[in-house]
């Protein structure tokens, strides 16, 4: 414990101070008092921005508003079992789809509840693996989106629309709920009207900011979890925050971090115990989002895999989830299996627990920040949600910026767009030159290009062969790499932008990939699947500070699928997706390169492994994890 600051906290004495003398002056200026009564002026001076500020307000009220909820929900989720429905299906991305991942995570399925898939993913193979895994005939397809707009959502809509009505199983719209705002947001998904159920939201909560509310309580309601139970550990961090000075942990954490970041500790590094890892990335999109604007901000860095204490720079700071004893203990009635994996289950927390006890103490005696949050039983996620929103709130105070809006995702949908018409003027996407290849890799990179041009790729429709005859093919993978490598920011982080779909061997081939980089160059290293990170980390990397070094990763797909009605596939959506955020990154001057894994992404990124390698070997960067390069 660091003395003046509550338990867990353990901060070198300067970093202390600075965190006591935002608490005065927090506490001077009435902070907690502001936030509660919406003064805007808390976050901005300039009267437009307070009044989009106060729109934005609402979460504020979710944890107590929703305690009410629970027995309609209840009654919503028996009355979809008893009419034989085996599964759901949640089409959501960012702030619509994280919340319930966690819940998933943390509580499994209670008895009576139904298996519930969380689709965020444009990836063809992506979809198709939901589809087969589930009989739509008998499958709840819950269409989450705030805006009702979100294209990604809307195109699952088309297509599992589509595909029910060719199953059959009775009236198509009876298998569709929505999760939105009324009004425009509710109007433009296509048919709402007759869906068996909606559930509006309050239109002043973000997206991001709304895991209290329908967003994850009508995933938890399918999984039959205790609602109420989630709601009032909610309530609870609400009222707690409501206090002054170290009696309120979310004003507390926020303080800290804000204060932390403008003292150069800007990377949050979130270690979570493995019954909740997907805490992190719910945390991720809320930090990124909310505080990546205007030049500065905070940069998660989520399930970067343990290292060595000297491989981590001064731009540090380690939050730890810790679950108590009772999170992981198995019930009187568990079966066999069940009993196994939650005894595997303890294991691995016994596992994680050792190894970031130890790494800790290594770190607080290099005199880097440390954390500690205690998380005694599942149902405290519902506290956490709460104090996490809280202290976004006042680390965005502390930042200066308005920490509820997302100027820059925008640009990525608009060069979106634009690739998607011009591939239906020519029925191919925009194309860039190949600067190299080897094997299953190809390093593309350079202006866009007219569709078709030898020598170039335009994503998903090239195969390896295509590569051979690129302008610079006699140049290496690795000395491209190596260009590339030379251009991390002195204080940066690196980011994989992965436009495949997820599947556990491409976790742990990326978690490998970026212990390397962090081992090799001393930097954070960051990853994220597209387009889900698009909606989580993508407005921190255009607006955050402008420390960023990304390498886009896509791959052919040979098994695609059409969207129903669109005039084009899931292969040419995601593809067209990455063309806009490589567009954006570079309008913004940030060091990106794409590197195309074939058709084979696990081939693919194996190689990319070997490449990085022989590429970090070349470089000049690495060897000071200070950011001296």
């Amino acid at each position: 414990m660091t003395a003046g600051l509550p338990a867990g906290y353990r901060l070198p004495d300067d970093l202390a101070a600075s965190v006591g003398s935002a608490l005065e002056r927090a506490a001077a200026e009435r902070w907690v008092e502001r936030c509660w009564q919406k003064d805007a002026s808390l976050w901005s001076s300039d009267p437009e921005v307070q009044a989009r500020i106060d729109a934005r307000l609402g979460w504020l009220r979710v944890p107590e508003e929703f305690l009410d909820h629970p027995e309609e929900l209840a009654a919503f989720a028996a009355g979809l079992r008893d009419e034989g429905f085996e599964a759901a299906v949640l089409l959501g991305m960012g702030g619509s789809s994280l919340a319930a991942q966690v819940l998933l995570q943390a509580f499994g399925i209670a008895e009576g509840g139904m298996p519930l898939y969380v689709l965020d993913s444009t990836d063809p193979s992506a979809v198709a693996s939901v589809r087969d895994a589930c009989d739509p005939a008998r499958t709840l397809f819950l269409v989450s989106t705030k805006s009702g707009s979100t294209t990604e959502t809307l195109s699952l809509l088309a297509f599992f629309w589509d595909a029910v009505h060719h199953r059959g199983g009775g009236p198509v719209e009876e298998h569709f709920a929505a999760i939105t705002d009324a009004g425009k947001s509710l109007e433009a998904i296509p048919h709402s009207d007759d869906f068996r159920s909606l559930f509006l939201n309050p239109p002043d909560v973000g997206g991001r900011f709304s895991a209290l509310t329908y967003v994850g309580l009508v995933p938890a309601a399918l999984l039959e979890l205790d609602l109420a139970e989630i709601l009032a550990r909610g309530v609870g961090m609400a009222q707690r925050c409501r206090e002054d000075g170290l009696e309120n942990p979310g004003l507390v954490l926020g303080l800290t971090l804000g204060t932390l970041a403008r003292a150069g500790r800007d990377k949050l590094t979130i270690w979570a115990d493995p019954s909740i890892e997907t805490l992190g990335a719910w945390i991720e999109q809320l930090i990124a989002e909310s505080t990546g604007k205007e030049g500065t901000g905070i940069v998660p860095v989520d399930r970067e895999p343990f290292g060595a204490a000297d491989r981590y720079g001064n731009d540090r700071v380690f939050v730890r989830f810790l679950v108590g004893g009772e999170a992981t203990a198995g019930g009187d009635e568990a079966t066999k299996d069940e009993a196994a994996t939650e005894k595997d289950g303890a294991a691995d927390s016994a596992a994680w627990r050792a190894e970031s006890d130890r790494l800790a103490d290594e770190l607080e005696g290099l005199g880097h920040p440390i954390i500690d949050l205690d998380v005694p039983v599942p149902e405290a996620i519902g506290a956490e949600f709460f104090r996490w929103e809280f202290a976004t709130a006042m680390a965005g105070a502390v930042l200066g910026i308005n920490p509820f809006d997302e100027p820059n995702v925008a640009e990525s949908k608009r060069n979106t767009e634009e690739a998607l018409d011009e591939h239906r003027r020519r029925h191919a996407l925009p194309t860039r030159r190949v600067l190299a290849a080897a094997g299953p890799l190809a390093v593309v990179g350079g202006r866009l290009e007219p569709a078709g041009a030898a020598g170039h790729v335009a994503g998903q429709a090239a195969g390896v062969s295509a590569y051979s005859s690129g302008p610079g093919s006699d140049r290496t993978v690795a000395g491209e790499l190596r260009r590339h490598l030379d251009q991390i920011p002195p204080t940066g982080y690196t980011a994989l932008q992965a436009y495949i779909a997820s599947t556990p061997e491409r976790d742990d081939a990326l978690a490998d990939i970026r212990a390397l980089m962090r081992d090799r160059t001393g930097r954070p290293a960051t990853a994220g699947y597209g387009p889900r990170f698009l909606h989580s980390t993508g407005q921190l990397h255009k607006g955050g500070t402008p420390s960023g070094w990304f390498l886009q990763l896509v791959a052919g797909h040979p098994q695609d699928l059409d969207i129903h009605g669109a005039g084009y596939t899931f292969g040419t959506l995601i593809e067209a997706q990455a063309e806009g955020d490589l567009a954006s990154l570079e309008a913004h001057g940030l060091p990106v390169m794409r590197v195309h894994l074939s058709d084979d992404p696990d081939a693919g990124l194996a190689a990319l492994r070997v490449a990085l390698q022989a590429a970090l070997d070349l470089a000049s960067v690495g060897g000071s994890p200070d950011g001296a390069g």
